[in-house]
């Protein structure tokens, strides 16, 4: 590309994102009813889903490790027994080449979390049906929303932080 002047812009560096591998790092489910005996005649389940993130970037040049981390409980509106409890740490490597430095952090925790969330959901749903309940097809994610809450929460925890300024 050329401008007005004759000098050449650099054409901007395209985008580009390989998953490497995907794995389950850590998961655990927690059967309530057959571990205690809930009474299955009166359940009404309420299911509650959280989501946190981490990444890191590995040694190797690009190249990133991403975790989503997803706490599913599950608990009987009739009473507040939990029913189950479903742990999964779901990760993905990968090779990140043209992003911005500044833009690398939302890219990992926004982009990243998306391509992994479908094989997520597909574990959710497996393990709560083998696990003895009805497949449980997780609500899509808003990582964009998620990315832009934990700023707000990191910018009023610094703005609660007492001051470090000592008086002599």
């Amino acid at each position: 590309m050329t401008e007005s002047n004759g000098t050449a812009t650099p054409a901007p560096q395209q985008v580009k994102m390989q998953a490497l591998a995907q794995y389950v790092r850590d998961m655990s489910f927690e059967n309530m009813v057959a571990q205690k005996g809930v009474s299955g005649t009166d359940v009404q389940p309420d299911i509650q889903v959280q989501v946190s993130l981490d990444a890191r970037k590995r040694q190797a040049a690009n190249q990133y490790e991403v975790i989503t981390k997803f706490k599913v409980t599950s608990k009987n509106k009739n009473g507040g027994e939990t029913l189950f409890l479903l742990e999964l740490d779901y990760g993905g490597l990968f090779q990140i080449e043209g992003v911005a430095e500044d833009q690398i952090h939302p890219f990992l925790l926004i982009e990243c979390p998306r391509l992994l969330f479908p094989f997520v959901r597909r574990i959710i749903s497996d393990v709560t049906r083998d696990g003895g309940f009805p497949p449980l097809n997780v609500d899509n994610v808003d990582f964009l929303a998620l990315y832009r809450a934990e700023l707000q929460r990191r910018a009023a925890a610094q703005q609660n932080a007492p001051s470090t300024d000592a008086v002599s």
